[in-house]
């Protein structure tokens, strides 16, 4: 049940990208767009969904910001494989972006899809004009530099620091790099409702973290070829990580005990938040 509601979701944030994407101009950082927003697990815009659906919210009006989520988390992940930040060649099996086509492409696909990212959360399909502006500027919040932009420089820094970060710098780390648009994701549908936000965010901030951990997990005994992208580059870089800090076997543990933390927090909702609840524990049992 969980993994067909994961692939329907998927399937329409996709559908609507197509949509929203094939009336812009014939050019090669637009196809750079579309290419970059293919493919993925669709997490973020899923948590969306739930998250309205949860509150009663139409789907209608609930996937344009599950596709505003989805185009802020590619274009962080065109910008973090750019030859400047993390230099990868390979995202989702496919090459990035900028080995596509060229840097300049990416940075602009990159820009482009972080601006359509606040175009289509502040749609007037969305809702009224308080929920418009509390989801553009949440938004801003999550992906600047008090949220992802902060946690990717932190990580930028950390590359070049005299010694490897403390487990909680770590966690302040990815509280931003990774736990900040994932708890916006999550906290999106009580938005759309004009709802209390506490229970979601609770929830978010902890799948958030056990996200991160199953990352780092999956950079050490992971497969490269089901994750699409480049393995064990934290260790090949000498960085610090929750599992260099904990051991497999902690990291583990701590990721389950996240996800209890997880579930206790929807306990507000009942049996109608057990898809959420199901979410959490796949983060920490994907092998992707």
């Amino acid at each position: 049940m969980f993994q067909e509601r994961l692939t329907d979701a998927a399937r329409r944030i996709q559908e609507h990208f197509d949509h929203v994407l094939k009336g812009l101009a014939d050019e090669p950082v637009i196809h750079a767009m579309r290419y970059a927003t293919e493919g993925g697990k669709r997490l973020r815009g899923f948590l969306v969904l739930e998250g309205a659906a949860l509150h009663g919210i139409a789907l209608e009006r609930a996937i344009w910001p599950a596709c505003g989520i989805e185009a802020m988390h590619a274009y962080s992940l065109v910008h973090d494989d750019l030859p400047c930040m993390d230099d990868d060649d390979l995202r989702r099996g496919r090459p990035t972006v900028h080995v596509e086509w060229d840097e300049c492409t990416a940075v602009l696909a990159g820009d482009a899809l972080q601006t359509l990212a606040f175009e289509l959360s502040a749609r007037p399909e969305v809702g009224g004009a308080d929920v418009r502006a509390d989801l553009a500027l949440s938004l801003a919040q999550a992906s600047g530099a008090q949220g992802m932009v902060l946690g990717q420089a932190l990580d930028i820094a950390a590359e070049t620091a005299e010694a490897p970060l403390t487990l909680d710098q770590i966690t302040a780390l990815q509280a931003g790099k990774t736990g900040a648009l994932i708890d916006w994701a999550a906290c999106a549908g009580a938005r759309l409702a004009q709802a209390d936000i506490a229970p979601l965010r609770r929830y978010a901030q902890a799948i958030g973290l056990a996200f991160q951990i199953a990352d780092d997990i999956l950079d050490v005994e992971g497969d490269a070829e089901k994750a699409g992208k480049r393995l064990q580059k934290d260790a090949d870089a000498g960085k610090a990580t929750f599992v260099s800090l904990l051991g497999l076997d902690g990291a583990r543990s701590k990721a389950t005990e996240l996800v209890d933390e997880a579930c206790a927090a929807l306990d507000p909702y009942g049996a109608d938040a057990d898809t959420l609840r199901d979410t959490a524990r796949f983060i920490i049992s994907r092998d992707a």
